[in-house]
């Protein structure tokens, strides 16, 4: 039977351990929607009390999470209010808090928070709730069964129920001086005290009509206050954000309400200038409020886009969609050191696989990265060609601001890592030390035993979607064929990234079918079927390019995609060669001349007639015919270099040629 909303629990104090200088006056553990407005508020016995030396403890009383503590709040720094008030919440709650949590931490109950007087060292994750250096604590519910065992480790006789689940309600503590406690559930009165007593502050507005400008715009910042104020109430506020500051912006930051009055306006104009900084965010922030005036909201948010981005040479992915018979020739080329495949020559079948793995796993050279750090490499390798503050989203197939990354559990516009090869197919995971991003010159020795290095490796990682990527969750390929309507770009980038993971980590194949025994993944022949069909591309080398600077090692199969016939297709057991991998020896004795030229070229060295394409630096098709050997070819082209695509007796060469 669902429990009345309101309802009055009496607590007869029956023991006092330590004196309660601070006890929990208010919590809010649920409410409808993300849950992002919960918070906790404590009271101190005076004002403007200072809380050094006091910890905000939350213990997990479900089953998994056996009466241990899962979030800890240190309390140095923080000092009450003039109504001995400190409210404790994410920056979506009204009025802003005094001290900030991220969104969504407490948990619903059955659980408890309590208060200690203690160091932070004392209370590690998955510490046992104890009653050593306890100040208060309350154990709660949203219409759940009582947790005996916390209420004992905790001595408490009562659990709290703020409601059923979504529920709108706070759990309020009331004492009425003579030793009892009593506690309500009702409506939240955040930055108040329960009773009604106390300053009534005048809790402050920011608001603007968009949460994005474009660099040249004007736009009007609106201060509200929630009642009229009855003197001139001035105040100051600031916009600065790591890279934006006074220089990107002109306007006044500091403000009146003039008495009488409960709202005032003022003008900020973003410096429309010529450097390319990225996509920026502001925060409106105040910085000199007084009693009895708080924020009623803070930290606002906003984002200052900037026109002056960057377009690659090459066009996005979708320039190549599925199938793409007739690739274009690379622009962007390989950054392989000399020498770097040499160890491949003359190897077939498994010594083939293991030279690779020799090579790409190199312990002592490769390295692994952080989880976090692949953040900011997939920012630069999944970098949308034609925005440079921007990603390209696998699958979906569509830039998205690199601002716009997820952190919380809204995906819905935003992006994503995708792992391609699935962490649940794979069996790895994330570790404590993967949350946090220390750079290119900070990593971990790796080898190709260490499959939990696979959860970073970015050569399988990719920006995504963040709603598409839930779709995908763990489906092996030929089951997720990505969005229906979409140019499915994408295939032969993942078909190579999941074959990648098979020659760099022990414990990993590629098979058939959708198995189900973890280190496997299908579908082999839908993954071949994609390669063969969408050869790599100028996104695809460059992305290979830059997470070497990252991971010093690369994906063979982008820069010699032949190989994938050798370890899984039709030449199986053949002997590989080098000089075969990157031009066939139809193409041996082939050369331009002269080159540089000026209004004509002849080409030699071919056996039969040939196709001949000429591309301008920029992706452009200017020129194609018939070649013969040795036939000039004529042309009337603007100084500058060009690529030169021939294709003879079913292969595809691409050379460079210079115009004078």
């Amino acid at each position: 039977m669902k429990k009345p909303l309101v309802f009055i629990v009496v607590l007869f104090l029956c023991k006092i351990t330590i004196a309660q200088n601070v006890v929990i006056n208010e919590l809010d553990c649920d409410n409808p929607g993300l849950d992002e407005k919960e918070f906790v508020e404590l009271l101190t016995s005076t004002p403007n009390m200072s809380l050094d030396g006091y910890l905000l403890v939350f213990f997990n009383g479900s089953t998994s999470g056996m009466d241990s503590s899962y979030y800890v709040v240190d309390l140095n720094g923080s000092v009450s209010d003039e109504n001995g008030l400190l409210l404790i919440g994410s920056t979506t709650v009204t009025p802003f808090p005094q001290l900030l949590i991220p969104a969504n931490v407490i948990q619903n109950g059955a659980d408890a928070v309590a208060i200690y007087q203690a160091d932070i060292s004392l209370f590690p994750g998955g510490t046992l709730a104890t009653t050593t250096n306890l100040i208060d604590a309350l154990v709660y519910d949203t219409s759940d069964a009582d947790d005996a065992n916390l209420l004992m480790l905790l001595g408490e006789t009562n659990q709290i129920n703020e409601g059923s689940g979504n529920n709108s309600n706070s759990i309020q503590r009331f004492d009425d001086g003579m030793g009892n406690i009593t506690y309500t559930s009702t409506t939240p009165t955040p930055r108040a005290l329960n009773d009604g007593s106390g300053i009534v502050f005048n809790a402050i507005e920011i608001s603007t009509t968009q949460e994005q400008y474009n660099e040249g715009d004007t736009f009007t910042i609106t201060f509200t206050s929630q009642t009229n104020v009855v003197t001139d109430a001035t105040f100051s506020f600031t916009l600065n954000n790591f890279g934006f500051t006074t220089s990107d912006f002109t306007g006044n930051t500091t403000v009146t309400i003039p008495s009488g009055q409960n709202s005032v306006t003022t003008n900020i104009t973003i410096v429309d200038d010529a450097l390319d900084e990225g996509d920026e965010e502001l925060i409106i922030k105040f910085t000199n409020l007084q009693s009895p005036y708080i924020p009623f909201n803070n930290f606002l948010k906003l984002r200052a886009v900037d026109n002056d981005f960057v377009v690659a040479p090459y066009g996005i992915p979708t320039s190549s969609p599925y199938p793409n018979p007739n690739p274009s020739p690379l622009i962007v080329q390989s950054t392989q050191p000399n020498g770097y495949y040499d160890s491949l020559e003359g190897q077939s079948g498994a010594n083939l696989e293991q030279a690779i793995q020799d090579i790409i796993a190199e312990e002592g050279v490769v390295r692994a990265q952080t989880y976090a750090d692949a953040i900011n490499i997939l920012k630069e390798a999944d970098q949308n060609p034609a925005n440079s503050n921007q990603v390209w989203l696998v699958y979906t197939e569509q830039g998205r601001a690199k601002l716009d990354f997820q952190t919380t559990s809204n995906s819905t516009g935003k992006w994503n890592r995708e792992h391609t090869f699935p962490r649940s197919l794979a069996g790895y995971n994330s570790i404590d030390e993967d949350d946090d991003a220390d750079g290119i010159d900070v990593y971990w020795n790796t080898t190709a035993d260490s499959l939990r290095h696979g959860n970073s490796d970015a050569h399988a990682l990719r920006a995504a979607d963040g709603p598409e990527n839930s779709v995908r969750s763990n489906q092996h390929y030929g089951q997720y064929n990505g969005p229906s309507g979409n140019l499915q770009s994408f295939k032969g980038d993942v078909a190579r990234s999941v074959l990648y993971m098979q020659l760099r980590y022990n414990g990993l194949e590629v098979v058939n079918g959708f198995p189900s025994t973890t280190g496997q993944m299908g579908d082999l022949a839908t993954l071949l079927d994609w390669h063969r069909n969408d050869p790599p591309d100028d996104f695809e080398m460059n992305r290979n390019n830059v997470v070497y600077t990252w991971q010093f090692n690369r994906n063979p199969l982008i820069d010699m995609p032949d190989l994938v016939e050798y370890i899984w297709g039709n030449n199986v057991g053949d002997v590989w060669s080098n000089t075969l991998g990157f031009e066939d020896f139809v193409f041996d004795n082939l050369k331009l001349y002269p080159n540089p030229a000026s209004n004509q070229f002849f080409v030699s060295g071919l056996k039969e007639e040939s196709e001949l394409v000429i591309i301008s630096s920029d992706g452009r098709e200017l020129y194609s015919g018939v070649l013969k050997n040795k036939k000039a070819i004529n042309l009337d082209l603007s100084s500058g270099l060009y690529l030169v695509r021939i294709k003879s007796e079913g292969k595809i060469t691409t050379k460079k040629l210079v115009i004078e």
